[in-house]
C-alpha cells in the first residue's frame, strides 16, 4: 500500500470521527429547539453561532469526502497511464487535515454550545489525528508542494469529452474576446458591450439550461449542469461582471418556467431566452427583505385583464438592458400567509443602456431604475427598481391562474441552479487570481531572488492550489449529483465553501503582488473586489448556513 493511499484511509476514518461529533451536536440542538409542530424558529435562533459553525464543519467534511473520491479517480487513471498521481493525493490529504483541524477548533472552543463534553472533544484530540494533521500541514510539506505548483503542476480536471470541448471553446472566447475588454468594463463601469453578448449568443451560452425542444442546447431528457459549470468557470476566469454572470438570469427564469410555467408560456419565452432576445433580469430582493423571500411586500393588485404592481425591488441585476423582468409580488395582502401569498410575474419592458432608466406604459404605469454603485462586479449593473402602477397581463402570471400563490416555489425552482453556478463563478475568479500570483511570484525579485523562492510564498501557493483544486472538484461532484436530480443540500454547501475560499485566495494573490496588487492597473485588484460579492448574492453566507444547511441538518438529525 502506498503512503498516499494509507493516508487516504486514515483521513476517511478521522473524518468519520469528526462527522459523528457534528451529528451528535445536531441531535442535541434539535432536542433544545423542539416546538409544537417540529422545530421552533425562535429557539433555533438562540443557537445561531453553533448552527453556523456546524454548517461550516459539514461543508468542509463533505468537501473532504469528495476530495478523497477525486484522488481515487485520479489514481485509477494514473495506474492505467503510469502517470504521477501524487499531486492530487497530496492536495487531498492537506485539505482533509485542514478540515479536521477547523472542525476541531470550532467544537473545542465552546463545546457547551454544541451539547458536547470533554470526552466528546477528546475523540478529535487523539495522538493519531494530531500526528496526521501535523504531518500534512508541515511547512516543509507545504513548500515542497508549492515548488511543484510553481513549476506548472496542477490537479487533473477529470472532465469528459463533451465538457472538455465546451471548456476549450469558451476558454478561447473568454481569452480572445472577454479578457481584452474586462479591465475597461471594470474601471469605466460600462454596460456589457455587444462585442461580448453577440458571440456568446451565437455559441448558445444563453440556452445552456434550456432543452433542445425549446431552442436551447440542453438535452430534452436530462440536465447538464456540468456544461453550465464549465462554461461559467471559463467566462468568470476572464471577467465575473463582464461575462461570468450572464448565464445566471436566463437559467433562473428558464428553470422557473420549466417548473411552474404553462405550456404556452414555455413555448413563448424559452426560445426567446435561448437567443437572448430579450435579455432577462430577476426582481426578487427588496430593500427590507433580502434572503427572507417570505417577507416580500411588493404588491400585486388584481385589475381587469391583469395585475397592477406597486413597490420597490433592489439588486435587480441587468434590469436596464433586460427586456423582461421576472418579478416576485404579493398577490394576497394577508401577511400571515407568508410565502404562500406570493406569485411570480413576467414584466415586459423596453431595453435601456446606461445607469438609469424610465419606462412608461400606455396604461400610465411607470417603472424607473437606478444603478447601484458597487466596488466590484461591474458590467452587469444592479438596479433599484420602482414600480408605480405597472400593469402585467394575466397571461404573464407564471403558471396562469393556478400559479397564483405559488411564486415562492417557482422562485426556489429558479434559484436551484444559482448556487452551484455561483460556485463555478468563484472557481473562475480564483483560477484567474492564482494564475497571476504564480506568474508574479516567478518574476518579482525581493532581496536578490524571486519571491517564489521563499518558503512563505511557496506555502501560500500550495494552499491556494489545494483550495482551488478541491473547490473545483467539490463543484464538479455536486454538478454530477444534480444531473441525477440529487445534491440540493450539497449545492448549498459548495456555494458556502467556495465563495468564502475565493475571498481568501484572491486576497492572497493580491498580497503576493504587494503594492502593485492594490493598484487598479493590476488585474488582481479586480479579482479581489469581484470575489467579495460571491458570499452575498444567491443566498447570503449567514442565511445559507443557518436557514438552509443547518436547519435541514437539524431537522434530519
Amino acid at each position: 500500500m502506498t503512503e498516499v493511499k494509507r493516508g487516504m484511509e486514515e483521513a476517511q476514518r478521522y473524518l468519520d470521527v469528526a462527522d459523528a461529533l457534528v451529528k451528535k451536536s445536531l441531535v442535541w440542538i434539535k432536542g433544545q429547539c423542539a416546538g409544537g409542530k417540529g422545530l421552533s424558529g425562535d429557539k433555533l435562533d438562540e443557537h445561531q453561532v453553533a448552527s453556523f459553525d456546524l454548517a461550516w464543519c459539514e461543508a468542509e467534511i463533505t468537501g473532504a469526502r469528495f476530495a478523497i473520491e477525486y484522488a481515487g479517480r485520479v489514481a485509477d487513471k494514473a495506474h492505467a497511464s503510469t502517470a504521477d498521481a501524487s499531486l492530487e493525493g497530496q492536495m487531498t490529504l492537506m485539505f482533509c487535515a485542514e478540515a479536521l483541524q477547523n472542525t476541531r477548533n470550532r467544537l473545542w472552543a465552546r463545546p457547551q454550545n454544541f451539547g458536547l463534553n470533554d470526552a466528546d472533544i477528546a475523540t478529535l484530540l487523539t495522538a493519531d489525528i494530531s500526528h496526521f494533521c501535523q504531518k500534512q500541514m508541515d511547512a516543509n510539506t507545504l513548500s515542497a508542494l508549492g515548488t511543484r505548483v510553481l513549476n506548472g503542476a496542477e490537479g487533473d480536471y477529470l472532465l469528459g469529452d463533451d465538457a472538455l470541448m465546451m471548456q476549450d471553446s469558451f476558454r478561447k472566447l473568454a481569452t480572445n474576446v472577454v479578457a481584452p475588454l474586462a479591465e475597461k468594463i471594470h474601471r469605466e463601469d460600462l454596460v456589457i458591450p455587444q462585442e461580448i453578448l453577440q458571440p456568446l449568443t451565437e455559441m448558445g451560452c444563453f440556452g445552456l439550461s434550456i432543452p433542445e425542444r425549446f431552442g436551447g442546447i440542453q438535452s430534452n431528457d436530462h440536465e447538464d449542469n456540468m456544461g453550465m459549470i464549465v462554461v461559467t468557470e471559463e467566462l468568470s476566469r476572464a471577467s465575473l461582471g463582464g461575462a461570468g454572470s450572464l448565464i445566471t438570469r436566463p437559467e433562473i427564469l428558464s428553470r422557473a418556467l420549466l417548473k411552474g410555467g404553462t405550456d404556452a408560456q414555455r413555448e413563448k419565452w424559452l426560445p426567446k431566452l435561448a437567443v437572448a432576445e430579450p435579455l432577462c433580469a430577476v426582481a426578487v430582493t427588496e430593500p427590507d427583505a433580502g434572503s427572507d423571500v417570505a417577507a416580500m411586500r411588493l404588491k400585486a393588485t388584481k385589475v381587469e385583464g391583469g395585475w397592477q404592481l406597486n413597490g420597490v425591488k433592489t439588486w435587480c441585476t441587468m434590469a436596464g438592458k433586460a427586456g423582461v423582468l421576472m418579478v416576485l409580488a404579493r398577490t394576497n395582502p394577508d401577511a400571515s400567509l407568508g410565502h404562500k401569498g406570493l406569485s411570480m410575474f413576467l414584466l415586459e419592458k423596453d431595453v435601456f443602456e446606461g445607469h438609469d432608466f424610465e419606462f412608461r406604459q400606455p396604461q400610465g404605469g411607470l417603472l424607473t431604475g437606478r444603478a447601484i454603485a458597487t466596488i466590484g462586479y461591474r458590467g452587469m449593473h444592479s438596479y433599484e427598481v420602482f414600480f408605480d402602477n405597472i400593469f402585467v397581463p394575466d397571461d404573464n402570471l407564471i403558471g396562469g391562474p393556478e400559479g397564483e400563490g405559488k411564486g415562492f416555489y417557482t422562485a426556489m425552482a429558479g434559484f436551484a441552479g444559482g448556487r452551484i453556478q455561483t460556485a463555478a463563478r468563484a472557481i473562475g475568479v480564483m483560477q484567474a487570481a492564482f494564475d497571476r500570483a504564480v506568474l508574479y511570484a516567478k518574476d518579482r525579485k525581493v532581496f536578490g531572488k524571486p519571491i517564489g523562492d521563499y518558503q512563505l510564498t511557496l506555502a501560500k501557493l500550495a494552499r491556494m492550489a489545494t483550495l482551488l483544486t478541491i473547490s473545483r472538484q467539490f463543484t464538479y461532484a455536486v454538478g454530477r449529483l444534480m444531473d441525477k436530480g440529487e445534491g440540493q443540500m450539497e449545492a448549498s454547501m459548495v456555494k458556502l465553501f467556495t465563495c468564502r475560499t475565493a475571498e481568501w485566495l484572491t486576497r492572497e494573490a493580491m498580497q503576493i503582488h504587494g503594492g502593485m496588487g492594490y493598484a487598479e492597473e493590476t488585474a488582481v485588484s479586480r479579482y479581489f473586489v469581484d470575489a467579495r460579492v460571491l458570499s452575498i448574492f444567491e443566498g447570503a453566507e449567514e442565511t445559507l448556513a443557518l436557514k438552509v444547511i443547518a436547519r435541514a441538518m437539524i431537522e434530519a438529525a
